[in-house]
């Protein structure tokens, strides 16, 4: 049998964008394909209640299902460790892979990876979130270095009504937040209709579009020890190469 690269997604409960996006962007790579395990995530607030929701148990409950299925990464699709904190990530990532032996990442991780590879320290941020919740995405990143020059939300607490959203709705907030020139723009949200509009709006502007259902594809696509170049007309991070 040809030889299969097996990526696991933790998605949230009331996500309807990450699954069929994912589809498409690895429909030009059979081998490749995609694992979906779902756990309770209904509201993105700063409130302790909707906090509560990214507790690690379930999280890695999900996870170990996942492992049932071989795969050969499991990555939390989602962007909680923005206004959790990134040490909530990182020991998610661990105690995942203590648990079931796989490496393991998250869409905030792998946004981290993606500025990294292609030296941007200039970013604008492009969300469907309430402002207190942006604003602390925008504290977690400045802690790593990384400046926000420009910044859009829709102060909505979703998480299904994230998807409702058209694209039209982000390109408009993308095309704003291009003016202040950053080296990247991230729209940060794996429930965010981003995925189809952003490899020709960051030819078109010239700066890299890095949406979060590309970026966690990308990043574990890589630590699964396959090649993320192999995926084609998605976005320049899958080739990092800093020309566009």
């Amino acid at each position: 049998m040809t030889h299969r690269t097996l990526l696991g997604l933790l998605t949230p409960s009331s996500n309807t964008i990450l699954e069929p996006l994912t589809a498409q962007v690895l429909s030009g790579t059979p081998d490749i394909t995609a694992h979906f395990q779902r756990f309770r995530v209904t509201e993105i607030s700063m409130d302790s209640q909707a906090l509560g929701q990214f507790d690690a148990r379930p999280q890695l409950a999900a996870a170990d299902l996942l492992a049932d299925a071989r795969v050969d990464v499991i990555a939390w699709a989602g962007t909680s460790g923005g206004w959790v904190g990134l040490e909530s990530d990182r020991r998610l990532c661990a105690a995942i892979t203590e648990s079931t032996g796989k490496p393991a990442t998250t869409s905030t991780l792998a946004l981290l990876e993606s500025f990294k590879a292609l030296g941007a320290k200039r970013y604008a941020l492009v969300t469907p979130y309430l402002g207190d919740v942006q604003s602390k995405i925008q504290e977690t990143f400045a802690a790593e270095g990384l400046t926000c020059v420009s910044e859009r939300h829709l102060e909505d607490r979703g998480n299904f009504s994230f998807s409702e959203f058209e694209e039209p709705v982000i390109e408009a907030m993308v095309r704003e937040v291009a003016a202040d020139k950053p080296d990247a723009i991230a729209i940060y949200c794996t429930n965010f209709n981003g995925t189809r509009i952003a490899p020709r709006l960051e030819k078109e502007l010239g700066i890299p579009v890095l949406d979060s259902v590309s970026v966690t594809l990308w990043q574990a696509i890589r630590l699964a020890g396959a090649d993320p170049s192999r995926i084609q007309a998605w976005g320049l991070i899958f080739n990092n190469n800093k020309n566009i």
